[in-house]
């Protein structure tokens, strides 16, 4: 009755991780579903390192099962050899083959780890759309340096345009990402960081921080609206008819902690904002500077 009850279980168990899946859509996920170059690139590598594994990951499983049904113990057959201490064509398929494979993946991910480079730009012949990220507890504030508006938790982007994204944090280290259109990219204070992105679909993309900040971390998300040119100009009409500007008043008022901030537009902005809040750290504001020596050579200097 044992064996039994074990099947019943394993089956019960199959089941249920397939029923489980079936509340997971594949074209849902952000990775597999890619709306632009970056993150269609991403794919293709993510599928290609899989690929590249499955030579050894299939043999293993195919000879587990091999193994298992040769073995058993009801086949008498099966030729039994405890004493055999070497054998070179066996020693030279465990060892090499894998050790092969390792280095074909690792020369494969190097190559495009640095052709996917995030402060690469997408078209060099084409001006990308300038914004300004700035990390906060807990929200995010983008700015628009060439339009002279400032959104919160909103970020808007023309369709098939470069868009180039300077970031840095005005509290602790932060983590940018949007995972439909690009990967991950470090807000440190004091420093700023680079992710160039271009969505070649339009849609509502979710952003957020993935890197734990505090209490409000897990309410520090954004929306990507990713238009048509027109559409977006639309957009950029309606944050310019904002009343409020971002002075340096308002600016300090905003970066103090608080949560689930709704989306608020400012009209002007304080010249060089993004620039005041990096030379604030790095020229050694004592109050506010210690989480910016967790900064590391993936970002670059101020200028």
């Amino acid at each position: 009755m044992v064996r039994p009850a074990l099947a019943y279980r394993s089956l019960a168990l199959a089941l249920g991780a397939a029923l489980l899946c079936a509340g997971c859509s594949v074209i849902d996920g952000p990775v597999l579903d890619p709306k632009g170059p970056i993150t269609l690139a991403e794919r293709d590598l993510l599928f290609q390192a899989i690929g590249i594994m499955m030579i050894v990951i299939i043999p293993v499983f195919v000879m587990a099962a091999l193994f298992m049904w040769r073995y058993r113990g009801t086949n008498k057959s099966a030729r039994y050899t405890p004493n055999l201490a070497y054998y070179w064509p066996a020693e030279v398929l465990v060892w090499g083959v894998p050790a092969a494979i390792i280095v074909w993946l690792g020369l494969h991910l190097w190559h495009d780890t640095y052709k996917y480079d995030p402060y690469n730009q997408i078209d060099p012949s084409v001006k990308p759309l300038e914004v300004q990220a700035i990390a906060q507890d807990w929200k995010w504030l983008f700015v628009y340096p060439e339009h002279d508006v400032a959104v919160v938790n909103e970020l808007a982007i023309p369709v098939d345009t470069p868009v180039s994204i300077t970031i840095t944090s005005d509290t602790v280290m932060n983590s940018l990402i949007i995972p439909a259109l690009g990967g991950q990219i470090y807000a440190m204070a004091g420093m700023q960081t680079r992710l160039n992105l271009l969505a070649d679909k339009p849609g509502t993309f979710w952003g957020r921080n993935v890197q734990y900040s505090g209490t409000g971390f897990a309410n520090q998300q954004f929306q990507t609206l990713a238009t048509s040119k027109e559409d977006f100009d639309a957009w950029m009409e309606k944050a310019k008819q904002s009343s409020q500007p971002l002075d340096a008043a308002t600016y300090e008022k905003l970066a103090k902690p608080s949560e689930k901030v709704p989306v608020t537009y400012y009209s002007g902005v304080e010249p060089g904002l993004f620039d005041k809040i990096i030379a604030k750290y790095s020229h050694g504001d004592v109050d506010r500077e210690p989480h910016a020596a967790h900064a590391d050579s993936a970002a670059e200097p101020a200028e």
